[in-house]
């Protein structure tokens, strides 16, 4: 693993902590949210694993969540939402209901049971270390936390998988800033310029391998955030254009074996997290998107230096 000069945390107020178990190839990322955070998400992958996905929808009540939790571990990792939810419970965080603080906590998880031990998933107590150890000065990339056990390439056959991995990006224009937190571990290929195809190769390679039919378990999941102040309508579109990243990124993606996931926040500075006092940078949702769509693709490249 590595320190990356591009984190998630460029945007002020965000903390992110990992746990990996480097011998088992598992583990857990931890997005720790500043209060009022706005948040949208999208699934376009076929096969996802995640939790709490549809209160994203814009048409949902609940407008802001207070973490989002990517883990390793297929569906046995959306437990590790149960550890980050009782750190935020003893700290006052959560939504407010009649009787209690009820913290909103997104999951998303990948398939990594088949490159360390399938016996050893990411828990409850593993989603509170991973808030323990969260910072807002930066986090680590590569094989870590819930990307230690990423892979990509699977769709040519098991001689021709790669590491995956979590990699980060983030772009700048002015005083906005839009970053992207990623877990690669797509059944593509991580692609590095227009061109996919190399020459006539393509068509033999696209024909060969039987993973087409046999491989099901892959996603690419990950964290859009900006400084803008975005409604919810506003981060969902942010969302849905992170996915056109992981097009431009990974080849073939969004496939009927992989669980694309991403989720968008606006975490623009905002006082005590009233939504009266958000003032982040006053731009279009365009260039949010645009500048997601490139953050996303450049943190899924990262995971190859």
């Amino acid at each position: 693993m590595a320190q990356n000069p591009s984190a998630l945390t460029d945007v002020a107020g965000i903390a992110v902590g990992n746990w990996s178990n480097e011998p088992a190839r598992t583990g857990c990322t931890v997005v720790l949210l500043p209060p009022g955070t706005v948040a949208s998400g999208e699934v376009r992958g076929g096969a996802p694993g995640t939790r709490e996905f549809d209160l994203l929808h814009p048409t949902r009540s609940v407008q802001h969540i207070d973490a989002v939790l990517l883990s390793g571990g297929s569906a046995f990792g959306l437990a590790a939402a149960d550890g980050v939810m009782q750190w935020l419970s003893e700290r006052g965080r959560g939504y407010r209901t009649r009787h209690a603080l009820v913290p909103i906590v997104v999951g998303a998880v990948i398939y990594d049971l088949g490159v360390g031990s399938a016996a050893v998933r990411p828990g409850a107590e593993q989603g509170y270390l991973a808030c323990e150890a969260a910072s807002t000065e930066g986090h680590h990339v590569g094989r870590v936390g819930a990307g230690t056990g990423a892979t990509t390439s699977k769709w040519r056959g098991p001689d021709a998988v790669q590491p995956g991995g979590l990699g980060a990006a983030t772009i700048r224009s002015g005083g906005l800033i839009v970053s992207a937190l990623i877990i690669v571990n797509p059944m593509g290929d991580i692609v590095t310029g227009v061109e996919v195809r190399d020459g006539d190769a393509v068509a033999a390679d696209f024909a060969a391998p039987d993973a087409w039919n046999t491989v099901r378990e892959n996603t690419v999941i990950g964290v859009i955030a900006t400084n803008a102040a975005l409604d919810k309508v506003g981060c969902h579109l942010v969302a849905q254009s992170g996915h056109d990243g992981i097009a431009r990124a990974v080849w073939p993606s969004h496939l009927t074996g992989d669980g694309d996931a991403l989720v968008a926040v606006s975490v623009p500075p905002h006082g005590q997290g009233q939504v009266g006092d958000r003032k982040g940078p006053d731009v279009a949702v365009d260039l949010v998107r645009a500048l997601a769509s490139e953050a996303v693709a450049q943190a899924i490249r990262s995971v190859l230096t």
